[in-house]
């Protein structure tokens, strides 16, 4: 089946999703206002500044069309794209999307100069383990997940990585180490590690 999936461009990071589509040979186009959804199979959440993207979300009338999306279709997530997509943050001026039942800290891991790339080990299956570089650019922390999040990695015993049925959140950035895995994961289904053969396969 072929199909097409939304990158949010209202602000952030989002021309390098594009690229990992293109890697992928998977159909990308922008994502501007509530009617770009309709003609879209999934969507990703970019980068950016959360703050800013919660108020563009509101200023072009995206909010329950974002949320009725998500109901129904493969959304990811990373870094403000995960705040975005959380239940609670640490922030009253993000007004989160609650598609993961997680809460979030905004910037835990310290400001721009502390930004980090770290090797973490991430558990795609019961028999298949690997190691990514994990790019942390004033990244958010997971301090709560319920009890449908399966975590999918940690770093210094906080989740980098969740999924939850067609929900997938990245704490960090894959598309600046040009890292395809999770887009597999949630968008390609011709790929093993495709989010619905977890249920077959994934243990908690």
């Amino acid at each position: 089946m072929v199909i097409k999936i939304g990158v949010l461009e209202l602000q952030g990071d989002f021309a390098l999703h594009h690229r990992v589509f293109e890697r992928l040979e998977i159909e990308s186009m922008p994502v501007k206002m509530p009617s770009d959804l309709n003609l879209v199979d999934g969507l990703v959440i970019p980068g950016g500044e959360s703050t800013t993207i919660s108020l563009l979300i509101d200023t072009f009338n995206m909010r329950d069309s974002l949320i009725e999306f998500g109901t129904n279709y493969p959304v990811m997530g990373t870094c403000a794209g995960l705040i975005m997509m959380s239940k609670k943050v640490d922030d009253n001026r993000v007004n989160p999307l609650g598609l993961l039942d997680i809460f979030v800290e905004r910037n835990a891991y310290g400001r721009q100069l502390n930004s980090s790339t770290e090797i973490v080990t991430y558990n795609i299956n019961p028999k298949k383990k690997i190691k990514l570089a994990t790019t942390l650019i004033r990244a958010p922390k997971i301090s709560y997940t319920g009890e449908n999040i399966h975590v999918l990695g940690k770093f210094n015993d906080s989740p980098t990585a969740v999924l939850s049925g067609h929900h997938l959140g990245l704490s960090f950035h894959p598309e600046l180490d040009k890292i395809d895995l999770f887009h597999q994961i949630l968008f390609d289904n011709t790929s093993p590690f495709y989010y619905k053969n977890f249920d077959k396969v994934y243990a908690t």
